[in-house]
C-alpha cells in the first residue's frame, strides 16, 4: 500500500465507519424529517409557481425530502435501495444544524432560531447561509435537469428579510449568478441519468458540484464569521478546509455513513475556552474529530504545505482509497471500540 500520512489515515478513520444492523432507518433521519413537505403539492401555490420559503426549517429540509425522493429512481439502478442515495448528506448535515443551534442569530439580535421562534433560520448565520446555497443550488438544477418533473418557472424561493441581492430564488437567477456551479450540478443530475453511471462516477461529480459551491459561496459570507466566538469561527474554517478531503477521497455520503460521521460533529455551538481534546461535555470521539479537523487546518494553511495535492494526488487511485477505508478501520476501533466488528 502506498505511504500515508498518518494524520490522514486518522482523519479518514473518524469518517469511514458504516452502521451495521440498523434496525430501523428512519431513526437516522434529520430533525422533523417526516413532518416536511415531502411533494411539490405541499407547498403553497401562487401564479401557477410553488412557493417555498427556505428561511423556515422545515421548508428548507422538504426541498431536501423532495429532492431524495425524486432521485431515489436512479440510485436504485446501482445499490436497490435509497439508503444509499448520495444525496442524503445534504439534509443531514441541515439537520446538524438545526439540531446544535448553528442556523439561529448568531448575535441574539433577533429571536429567529430561539425559543420564540424555534424553525426560523437566521441570514446572519453563516451556517445557514452556506447550506441555503447547498440546498437551492442542488435543488434548483435538479429541476432545471427535468428529475423533478416540473418545468423550470415553476419555483420560487422567498427572499430573506436582508440581504436579498446575495442570493438566488428560482432557476433562472441562480444560472445567472452562479453559472459554473450550476453547470457543476446540473453535471451531476446527467450522469445521475446515464445508466452506465458506477456508484464512484457519481461520487465524482457530486464532490465536484459540492466543493465549487462551498469555494464560491464562501467568499461572499466569509464576514458572517465574525458573529462567533473564535472558537467556532476556526470550526468554521476548519471544516471547509476538511470538506477538501473528504470530497478528494469521495467519501460516500450515504444516510448511514453520513449519520456515523456526524457522530464525531460538535453536539452544541462552540464558545471561547472551549479546546478539544478537553472539552468536558464532548465525547472522545467529539474531542478527537475537532483536534484534528484544526490540526488538519493548521497543515493544510502551512507555507509551502501541499498537503491537500499530495492527497489528491493518493486518493485518485482506488487501490489507494480502499486501502485507506480498511487502515482507517483499525484506527476507528483504537478511538472507539464500539465500532469493532463494524464493516466499512
Amino acid at each position: 500500500m502506498a505511504f500515508l500520512p498518518p494524520w490522514t489515515c486518522v482523519l479518514l478513520g473518524c469518517f469511514s465507519v458504516s452502521l451495521a444492523g440498523a434496525s430501523n432507518f428512519s431513526d437516522l433521519y434529520p430533525p422533523l424529517w417526516k413532518k416536511s413537505a415531502s411533494q411539490f403539492s405541499d407547498y403553497r401555490v401562487k401564479n401557477g409557481k410553488y412557493i417555498i420559503d427556505p428561511w423556515v426549517y422545515p421548508e428548507r429540509m422538504g426541498m431536501y425530502k423532495i429532492l431524495v425522493n425524486k432521485t431515489a429512481r436512479y440510485f436504485e439502478n446501482i445499490l436497490l435501495d435509497n439508503e444509499q442515495n448520495i444525496l442524503w448528506g445534504l439534509p443531514l448535515q441541515n439537520g446538524w444544524q438545526y439540531k446544535t443551534g448553528r442556523l439561529a442569530d448568531p448575535r441574539r439580535r433577533t429571536d429567529c432560531g430561539y425559543d420564540s421562534d424555534p424553525l426560523c433560520v437566521s441570514v446572519d448565520s453563516w451556517w445557514a447561509d452556506m447550506n441555503y446555497f447547498l440546498c437551492a443550488l442542488p435543488f434548483l438544477a435538479a429541476v432545471d435537469s427535468g428529475i423533478m418533473g416540473i418545468s423550470s418557472d415553476q419555483v420560487m424561493l422567498l427572499p430573506p428579510p436582508k440581504d436579498q441581492t446575495k442570493f438566488c430564488l428560482n432557476v433562472s437567477s441562480c444560472r445567472s449568478s452562479f453559472p459554473e456551479i450550476m453547470s457543476k450540478w446540473n453535471a451531476f443530475y446527467q450522469h445521475l441519468q446515464y445508466p452506465s453511471s458506477t456508484f464512484e462516477d457519481l461520487l465524482k461529480y457530486l464532490w465536484a458540484a459540492h466543493v465549487a459551491t462551498i469555494d464560491t459561496v464562501g467568499k461572499i459570507f466569509e464576514d458572517r464569521l465574525e458573529y462567533y466566538s473564535k472558537a467556532e469561527a476556526n470550526f468554521g474554517r476548519n471544516w471547509c478546509v476538511a470538506v477538501d478531503y473528504l470530497a478528494a477521497s469521495l467519501f460516500p455520503t450515504t444516510l448511514v455513513r453520513t449519520h456515523e460521521f456526524q457522530e464525531g460533529l460538535p453536539p452544541r455551538m462552540l464558545v471561547n475556552g472551549d479546546r478539544a481534546p478537553f472539552i468536558s461535555d464532548f465525547t472522545e470521539f467529539q474531542n478527537t474529530v475537532l483536534l484534528l479537523l484544526s490540526f488538519l487546518s493548521q497543515v493544510d494553511n502551512f507555507p509551502g504545505s501541499f498537503s491537500q495535492t499530495i492527497w489528491e494526488t493518493l486518493m485518485k487511485t482506488h487501490f489507494v482509497r480502499k486501502q485507506v477505508l480498511e487502515l482507517s478501520q483499525i484506527i476507528l476501533e483504537i478511538f472507539n471500540p464500539a465500532f469493532r466488528g463494524v464493516p466499512i
